[in-house]
């Protein structure tokens, strides 16, 4: 059984590891975003067709991944930050888990 001080601050800890992860998650979406209106905006740019060009094609696939690349290492600080900042939550979780001998099934 896990005493109540150690409940709140394993609490505490997975909601820190929660908001790393959603912190992470929005990083990846503003940066899924901005590839996707710089992709749109030269699309733009290339075609005089406008609003009556066609759906989204293979070379904007290609020039989409290749913004999301580069905005990524724009931001790769930030984001190995983070990654490295969860490892550490998630370690010591599991080495709370590990100190207090609960199994994987009473998690």
């Amino acid at each position: 059984m896990i005493e109540p001080q150690d409940r709140r601050l394993l609490t505490r800890m997975e909601a820190a590891q929660a908001e790393t992860q959603r912190h992470l998650g929005v990083i990846e979406r503003q940066i899924a975003a901005r590839a996707e209106r710089l992709t749109i905006t030269d699309r733009a740019k290339r075609r005089q067709h406008g609003r009556s060009a066609s759906s989204w094609t293979n070379a904007d696939e290609r020039l989409f991944q290749q913004h999301v690349a580069e905005l990524a290492l724009a931001r790769r600080g930030e984001i190995d930050s983070l990654t490295r900042k969860l490892d550490r939550q998630e370690t010591a979780i599991a080495e709370f888990w590990t100190r207090h001998r609960v199994s994987a099934t009473r998690r």
